[in-house]
């Protein structure tokens, strides 16, 4: 691991304390160039997180408060005529960005989350007929509370697979909130300062690229996503009960990226079946479709991957 991803890290620890697998998500993200959601409670540092992620790297960045009556030329942009050439013109939005912190995003209409697919799966955005690169990379991290029931809209499925990893962000342990209560107390906060180089980032790109993965672990992972859609060919009987659609293969191809990403955050240069079962849960979570049954029994996502990874052979 590259002395940039300590850099950043602790540039982020400043403003952000603990929530160590919420900074390891942000490097995967920007390492794969995924799209995260994050999802918690308010009040855990989800958006602090990803503007001081977005100060270290030094990479423009742009937030959107996602509303009910938010349209999406607010985000795209849009056609604007000049009275005084006659013509018209393009007028960007906010998402011709690097980095674009879709803040709670299920607060916004399906018209408005819909705008982001292309921008999220083609790396490019079409206003009035004319379509625009997007700048690389391009990460969209959104956020979201998920007890909120009024004035929210679910991310239709089609979005939702767009997004490389959801992670749920948990509370601070008692002594991190001790430091973050100290800190806020005595106005401790220090100022994020931009660490990443063009030739740190090159860096850390070919360090990547040189992660070995294993054909019996490329396998296995092929395996786990198999299983969400084929649960009884791995005799998972409890599973065959509690899917209803499993996933895609940008499930299967996000998960080798992920694995290799996590890896490389361990300081290693070859993938194991741990960095896969690290990463699973974020790569599937908002993946799966369940049955009624698993609602019924009150099973969750992640009781169904718990399952899959106790269920599949190991390489």
């Amino acid at each position: 691991m590259s002395r940039f991803v300590e850099e950043i890290r602790h540039e982020v620890a400043k403003w952000v304390v603990g929530q160590q697998r919420v900074v390891d998500a942000l490097l995967i993200a920007l390492a794969t160039e995924g799209h995260l959601l994050l999802e918690s409670v308010p009040g855990l540092a989800k958006t602090t997180a990803v503007k001081a992620f977005a100060a270290a790297l030094g990479f423009d960045f742009k937030r959107v408060q996602f509303t009910p009556d938010l349209l999406p030329s607010d985000i795209l942009g849009v056609q604007v005529y000049d009275r005084r050439t006659n013509e018209f013109h393009i007028k960007k939005g906010p998402i011709f960005t690097n980095i674009l912190l879709a803040d709670e995003i299920n607060r916004a209409p399906s018209k408005v989350q819909s705008a982001l697919l292309e921008a999220m799966a083609e790396r490019q955005v079409t206003i009035a007929e004319e379509s625009f690169e997007m700048a690389r990379p391009f990460l969209v991290l959104a956020t979201q509370n998920p007890i909120e029931q009024e004035g929210v809209y679910a991310l239709p499925e089609a979005q939702l697979d767009r997004f490389m990893m959801k992670i749920k962000v948990d509370y601070p342990t008692p002594q991190e909130e001790l430091e973050i209560m100290r800190r806020a107390a005595i106005g401790g906060f220090e100022e994020v300062k931009q660490v990443a180089t063009a030739e740190g980032w090159a860096a850390a790109k070919k360090e990547l690229a040189a992660v070995h993965i294993d054909l019996e672990v490329q396998e296995y992972i092929v395996r786990l996503i198999d299983a969400t859609r084929h649960p009884a060919r791995y005799k998972l009987d409890a599973v065959v009960r509690w899917l209803e659609f499993g996933a895609s293969p940008r499930a299967t191809i996000d998960l080798l990226k992920a694995s290799r990403a996590e890896a490389w955050l361990r300081g290693r240069d070859f993938v194991t079946p741990v960095d896969v079962a690290a990463v699973l849960p974020h790569i599937l979570r908002h993946r799966l479709i369940l049955s009624y049954e698993a609602m019924s029994d009150g099973v969750d996502a992640d009781q169904v991957i718990s399952a899959l990874l106790q269920g599949v052979r190991l390489p």
